[in-house]
């Protein structure tokens, strides 16, 4: 029996049950549940009658063809979704068709057919496994979450192959129903009609995968990676879902019950509130203006971002150019993307960061291939990778110094250690300009401001010097703080230690800041910490002045930097790195937010 169609043994949920996993999407949503089974496809294993092998690439050429007819289906349903979720999921198919058109996942199956004699569905299994273990790999939760859509694309051949029709029906469901599924894919949630479905639930599934951003652009509150979710829900019972803090609460008690419709209500209040603050500027209560930007993982996000009220974009990650693909984008692949964002903030600064990969994570480079990373985290990654093949460089300042001929960018460089770095980057600069200039091609004029991501001790620590050869930091607070102390998130056995607020991290802070202001170079924070209010006041009063974040976070932190008193978190921030325990440093933090 498929798993999709199997009863699963169900364990009753007590009154008032709890549990916690990923909130990636805000809000509050009570209603009842609908347990969607599992979509797994049982994949057999055969090896091929001898001549076989022609026939079998045929059959996979046509599960290959229906799926990009079924990708446009979905394509042309999704113009019924709002703007920001159509363009979401736009962007989104794209990327799927890319992946079924010649990709390293259909090649790596119609190689696999050919040399192993295995059947379709057996050579997807085993690419999709070999692809999924490389992008978990990676060092950067965004890309790592990417992973998802070469499942995605793998499950719809898989259920092609095995000719096992859709299993998701949303469209009959009552108004407020709560989705719980083991995993829900992007595709499903063109499927979710937001008058309908309140919000969802899955067991597996992280805050930087496609459904999670498809669930921020619907305005759906989701919880996703919840622990002992599967065979606890039935479908009926009243569930609870908390997508700020991550909490589910299955089948809660009436008490419970009108507790979180209160806090509900509350939001609803506090979202219109904020929401009246998206022209008003960013000014503390004694009159400093703080700059509030955005971060952007892809165009689609554009929206979101002016709807929050960002001043500008403070980190475009451009690793979304170069994912799902064969082959390395050319120079004009790579200026159409960036024109689309540059021109889409109509005149306000786009700050593009160099790719910020390593070499396995991308297509074959130029020039001889470098044996694989034994620590990719630590190894020939990010600027030092782009630094050792000039040809990838060189045509990524070019497409985004062409790209500032539409509006002002700033040109990111991450994981850099020291200045040498950064002056063999301004020497590529100067070198792509004569090209360009030979070409009569229009660019950015003035050039764009060069600065370092400082995501690395060595780098805070050797601040002073980089000062003098960038026009600005922007500091990671994410891998500054992994670096720092030497822990991998992603990692469960160690991830509670995980801690920005370590005395060693926030002195990092403080010195980089400190050596931006003498160095008179603007300094920002472009790491989780400037998208977390409780953390304002200590930035701020470190002299941190430019915050870059998620779009959905920007009205929360605007409304925080309305309510301080910059003098007064200035000396609570000083009272703050007199301490050198982060417990005591968490209590003080919270004891001045509370009198905001």
């Amino acid at each position: 029996m498929s798993p999709r169609t199997a009863a699963k043994p169900r364990r009753r949920a007590k009154p008032g049950l709890a549990l916690v996993g990923h909130g990636v999407s805000q809000g509050i949503a009570i209603g009842p549940a609908h347990v969607v089974e599992s979509g797994r496809v049982d994949v057999p294993k055969y090896t091929l009658e001898p001549g076989a092998v022609g026939a079998e690439h045929a059959r996979f050429a046509e599960a290959v063809a229906k799926s990009q007819t079924q990708i446009k289906k979905l394509r042309a349903k999704s113009k019924d979704l709002p703007a920001s979720a159509a363009e979401e999921l736009g962007y989104l198919l794209d990327a799927h068709e890319l992946m079924l058109t010649g990709s390293r996942l259909v090649c790596g199956v119609e190689k696999r057919v050919a040399e192993q004699s295995i059947n379709a569905e057996a050579a997807v299994s085993d690419e999709l496994h070999v692809i999924t273990q490389a992008f978990a790999a990676m060092n950067d939760t965004y890309l790592a979450g990417r992973v998802q859509d070469v499942r995605d694309v793998g499950a719809r051949l898989l259920r092609n192959l095995t000719k096992t029709k859709p299993y998701r029906a949303f469209s009959q469901l009552p108004a407020g129903t709560i989705i719980i599924a083991e995993e829900l894919t992007p595709a499903d949630t063109v499927l979710m009609d937001p008058r309908l479905i309140a919000g969802f639930v899955t067991a597996l599934g992280g805050a930087e995968d496609h459904t999670a951003i498809m669930a921020r652009s619907l305005g759906l509150p989701a919880v996703t990676g919840v622990p002992g979710l599967t065979g606890r829900v039935q479908s009926g019972v009243t569930v609870i879902v908390d997508g700020g803090t991550g909490r589910v609460v299955i089948n809660p008690t009436q008490r419970r019950l009108a507790a979180y419709r209160a806090k509900q209500a509350e939001l609803t209040k506090l979202a219109r509130r904020r929401a009246r603050l998206r022209h008003v500027p960013a000014v503390t209560r004694d009159g400093v203006r703080i700059t509030l930007q955005s971060n952007l993982e892809m165009p689609a996000e554009i929206e979101s971002a002016q709807q929050g009220g960002a001043e500008g974009i403070g980190l475009l990650r451009t690793e979304f150019q170069f994912m799902n693909r064969p082959d390395l984008p050319t120079e004009d692949e790579q200026y159409r993307q960036l024109f689309t964002i540059v021109a889409g903030m109509n005149g306000r600064p786009v700050t593009i960061r160099t790719i910020d990969v390593g070499n396995d994570k991308i297509a074959s480079l130029p020039g001889a291939e470098l044996p694989p990373s034994s620590n990719p985290a630590l190894g020939m990654r990010a600027i030092r990778l782009s630094l050792r093949f000039r040809e990838l460089l060189d045509t990524q300042l070019a497409a985004i110094l062409r790209a500032g001929a539409h509006g002002p960018v700033r040109i990111l460089l991450p994981m850099i250690t020291n200045p040498v770095e950064v002056l063999q980057v301004r020497e590529a600069i100067d070198r792509v300009v004569r090209r360009l200039a030979r070409k009569r091609v229009p660019m950015a004029e003035p050039l764009p401001p060069v600065g370092a991501m400082i995501e690395i001790p060595g780098a805070a620590l050797a601040a002073d010097n980089l000062a003098r050869v960038c026009d600005f930091f922007s500091i990671g607070t994410n891998d500054l703080t992994m670096y720092t102390l030497a822990i991998d998130r992603g990692d469960d056995q160690v991830a509670h230690l995980y801690n920005p607020l370590h005395p060693s991290v926030l002195r990092l802070i403080q010195f980089t800041t400190a050596s931006a202001l003498r160095g008179s170079i603007p300094v920002a924070v472009c790491g989780e910490l400037a998208g977390d209010s409780r953390y304002t006041a200590l930035l701020l009063g470190l002299g941190i002045r430019e915050l870059s974040m998620a779009p959905s976070n920007l009205p929360k932190v605007k409304q925080r930097i309305r309510g301080l008193d910059l003098a007064e978190a200035t000396r609570r921030a000083l009272t703050i790195m007199e301490q050198n325990d982060s417990a005591m440093i968490a209590v003080l933090l919270d004891d001045f937010n509370a009198l905001a």
